[in-house]
């Protein structure tokens, strides 16, 4: 199989052009060709008169040889990767052996555990939270009265964070063994639409996320695991060996059980903050990382597709536009946009009794008014929160709780509109954009709860961006704070077999263990780090990289 990239056509071509491309671009005729299917699928907007659907195709040939010699210095044709899942490793059927655990119910969390349980190793997936429907209905419950519970809200609970998001399935993280692969295959065969697998910027949106989450839990019961919800970590149970060597040999619960476990995937989220204050305390290696913080920015949908795709917008080949963009300001932050949201809505996020965070999300038709982003400044431990490793966590906290001051101190987010913002004064009403945060936005000043080096460097950003993006800048866009979770603000060290530097059995993995950001990259962590505990428990760890 032969795999040809950046092969473009018309945004309106008919379906034949494409079969005929492929024929002129390997200089085949038609006949020659046995098969081909879309790997892929993206568009080329750079120019908006002429905007052009790009397409990664893989072909069957009789003779591929002959065709790959006759392309050697060509980069676009190439023998097409072999994305195939193999196990590293496979229980007997009689396995009786210990079964890992795995702590969290996110991304990382069940793709661990479902790698997991298709090797024979019967998982047991433990999570504060609850099963993703009483959890959806327990968050809504923040968005539609202010009522927040703290064990069950966007971050915690089956899921993670993920469901309550666009759903994007993309990610930069290099995957030279095509696990990102196995993990859309995985979510297809959930319930996920199929066409995530060609789609150059797929997405699910959180209402199939749901039902796909509940797919996976019934997979992974179904070949021997086990879940225990509203079951919160509250401490390690640690062996320390005559030379000083220390391993995990149980978890102690909130609720005051106990269970026996060697083999621990710590997979929590970025926000499970008294569980990284539990980690430091046992002595587990955590060293602080950088994130950033910032606000929630909503336009109306309308402008960014006018502004991405011209004439073209509402394209149905095109959808919702998306954007990206970033800006080193002169006082050495970056400004860049951060989980952006076609066609959403901007959603409340704390996970803690008074504090305001925000999120953003999509279902997946993106059809509603407002599109949405993350609006950051980098920050980094040296410079911003030093002197210890969870200085992070207490930086968040400061300036989310100024968040919730700013708001009224009912949940209610401060917004302000960007005309006011650039010009330092506080917002008073509203313009042509409405804001979606609920429980509701209170008018104000957000220079009240943002670092002043972050209103710099938003400042001097939004003009360029509105250069880049028309209406970027427009005075009536508002913007909604505060943005504080873009990733953990920690790091759970471990070592190339995938455990704790210095904890032997526990296994950190995924966001929180601040190795991933976002659903796929996350997943992915998941799969490697079980395919280390997999290969430990069936007899010896060498590299699955």
């Amino acid at each position: 199989m032969l795999r040809i990239t950046e092969l473009k056509l018309p945004l309106d071509h008919p379906a034949e052009a494409l079969p005929a491309a492929i024929a002129a671009r390997l200089g085949l005729d038609p006949a020659e060709i046995l098969s081909w299917t879309v790997a892929r699928r993206g568009n080329d907007a750079r120019r908006k008169s002429a905007i052009q659907l790009v397409y990664s195709i893989d072909v069957a040939v009789a003779d591929e040889a002959a065709l790959l010699a006759r392309f050697a210095t060509d980069s676009h044709v190439n023998r097409a990767p072999e994305t195939e899942y193999r196990f590293v490793a496979q229980a007997p059927a009689d396995y009786a052996g210990p079964r890992p655990v795995v702590i969290g119910a996110g991304p990382c969390g069940l793709l661990a555990g479902l790698i997991l349980a298709q090797m024979g190793f019967r998982p047991i997936i433990v999570d504060r939270g609850k099963v993703v429907r009483e959890r959806t209905k327990d968050t809504w419950g923040l968005w539609r009265r202010s009522e927040l519970n703290p064990e069950s809200n966007v971050q915690f609970g089956e899921g993670g964070a993920g469901t309550f998001s666009d759903g994007k399935l993309y990610s930069r993280v290099k995957d030279p063994r095509h696990l990102g692969r196995k993990v859309l295959t995985e979510f297809v065969k959930a319930g996920a639409p199929p066409e995530i697998l060609t789609d150059a910027h797929p997405h699910i949106g959180t209402f199939r996320l749901v039902t796909m989450v509940e797919s996976i839990r019934e997979t992974i019961q179904e070949l021997g695991g086990e879940y225990r919800f509203e079951h919160r970590v509250d401490d390690l149970d640690i062996e320390t060996s005559a030379d000083g060597s220390r391993h995990v040999r149980g978890l102690h619960f909130h609720n005051g059980t106990y269970l026996v476990a060697d083999h621990v995937v710590m997979a929590v989220r970025h926000s499970a903050r008294d569980t990284f204050h539990m980690l430091h305390d046992r002595g587990v290696h955590i060293e602080a990382k950088p994130f950033a913080i910032g606000v929630r920015i909503e336009h109306p949908q309308s402008w960014i597709d006018r502004a991405r795709y011209g004439d073209c917008a509402k394209h149905p080949d095109l959808g919702a536009a998306a954007y990206s963009i970033s800006h080193q300001a002169t006082n050495g932050r970056t400004v860049y946009s951060f989980c952006m949201c076609p066609g959403g809505r901007v959603v409340a996020a704390t996970s803690e009794e008074g504090r305001v965070v925000t999120n953003g999300m999509s279902q997946y038709s993106r059809a509603e008014f407002n599109a949405n982003s993350g609006l950051v400044v980098t920050i980094d431990p040296e410079r911003d929160y030093p002197g210890h490793p969870l200085a992070g966590i207490e930086f968040q906290r400061h300036w989310e709780s100024l968040a919730y001051v700013a708001g009224g101190s009912s949940y209610a987010a401060p917004g302000q509109k960007v005309g006011d913002f650039l010009a330092g004064r506080p917002s008073t009403e509203l313009g042509a954009v409405t804001p979606s945060y609920k429980p509701g936005v209170h008018l104000t000043d957000l220079s009240q709860c943002l670092p002043p080096y972050a209103i710099e460097a938003l400042r001097e950003a939004l003009p360029i961006f509105g250069r880049q993006i028309a209406n970027y800048d427009h005075p009536d866009a508002v913007m909604t704070g505060v943005e504080t979770r873009t990733s953990s603000p920690i790091r759970i060290t471990r070592g190339p077999d995938g455990q704790s530097l210095n904890l032997a059995g526990l296994y950190p993995a995924g966001e929180g263990a601040g190795y991933a950001g976002g659903i796929l990259s996350a997943a992915i962590d998941g799969i490697k780090v079980a395919e280390a505990v997999a290969l430990a428990l069936a007899g010896g760890w060498q590299s699955a990289a």
